[in-house]
């Protein structure tokens, strides 16, 4: 076959990878990571803990060998299966740069809700909990403190990365106080303040966040955060020298957007910073495809919210009132949409 020639095996892989992704995510849910995270495992032993049927175990835990996840040592009934590196540092609940948080939840919801993307591109109408509703997810996952604290962690997870990216990226020694809007957990002012001990922080966000909130923030050992309740969406923003705001702009239309970043502004001095952590799609709209998905994921979960390049980000900052803004790369996909008042 010639180089050049036509080959299928990409439309294979991504047309049949939720084969792949579901293997993993039920692998998250039955706690595969988590057992082997104690030590290497024989197949049977590991297949008895995990409480698998003897019918197929083998092929489910040679799967995620093949695909990366584990490791084994040795064949038949004496191998024994480990956890590869990335899975140890990073499905593994014990470690602390755990993130299956969100592959907990994209088990539990979205991998389901994603068998609705064709209804949705046709009607726009969310395919989630709040499908036939009034489309608010957040009404929803706030009314219920088990869903919400596992949404908190799902975020929080994902986002570990990004926000350790931002605190060593970003010159907060400029600074002496942030406020972090829609703060959830609290985990992108304990990772900021931790690399940066002189800055004061506010975790904003609705009060029945409260309690997880300042139980992780209390658990961080750091005494120079502090969580604020108040609501975004009503509420006038807490004044800071830094505003900033994780994954909360692509929940919203454009208008809501421009309505937040105005309030952002308010609330920043002559000299303030106002920076969106999300997964920024590049202006050619060709690079960036997990941020492509991601606008995707908000078709399915939101009625309006969508991802967005940083020239738009850049528009909307401009119409607000501020002079200049840049884009600081973080982990992965995502990146740091910064605007300087």
């Amino acid at each position: 076959m010639s180089a050049n020639a036509p080959n299928p095996s990409h439309i294979m892989q991504i047309g049949m990878g939720f084969l792949a992704s579901k293997t993993v995510l039920s692998a998250v849910e039955l706690g595969v990571f988590a057992t082997l995270g104690k030590g290497a495992m024989r197949g049977e032993d590991l297949r008895q803990r995990l409480q698998l049927h003897p019918r197929s175990a083998a092929d489910f835990l040679d799967a995620l060998v093949a695909l990366g996840f584990l490791t084994r040592e040795g064949d038949g009934a004496a191998a024994a299966y480990s956890n590869a590196p990335d899975a140890a540092a990073f499905l593994d609940p014990a470690s602390p740069t755990y993130l299956g948080g969100i592959l907990l939840m994209a088990n539990r919801r979205l991998y389901r809700f994603w068998a609705g993307l064709t209804e949705a591109l046709r009607t726009r109408e969310p395919q989630n909990e709040s499908k036939g509703g009034d489309g608010d997810l957040f009404a929803k996952l706030y009314a219920d403190p088990k869903a919400l604290e596992e949404f908190m962690d799902a975020m929080a997870g994902v986002q570990l990365g990004n926000f350790a990216a931002l605190a060593e990226k970003f010159d907060f020694s400029r600074y002496q106080t942030c406020c972090d809007v829609g703060g959830a957990s609290g985990a992108l002012s304990i990772a900021v303040a931790r690399r940066h001990p002189n800055l004061r922080c506010i975790s904003f966000d609705l009060p029945q966040v409260r309690p997880v909130a300042e139980r992780k923030i209390a658990a961080s050992g750091l005494d120079q955060i502090e969580f604020r309740a108040g609501n975004f969406m009503t509420d006038e923003l807490p004044s800071a020298d830094v505003v900033t705001m994780g994954n909360i702009l692509h929940d919203w239309g454009t208008a809501t957007k421009e309505m937040l970043i105005a309030k952002a502004y308010a609330a920043l001095p002559v000299g303030g910073a106002f920076i969106a952590i999300e997964n920024i799609i590049d202006d050619g709209r060709r690079e960036n495809a997990f941020g492509l998905l991601m606008s995707l994921n908000m078709l399915i979960e939101t009625k309006d919210g969508y991802d967005y390049t940083f020239a738009q980000f850049d528009g909307w900052c401009r119409k607000a009132g501020f002079e200049k803004t840049e884009r600081i790369p973080l982990a992965g996909p995502a990146s740091a949409a910064v605007a300087y008042k």
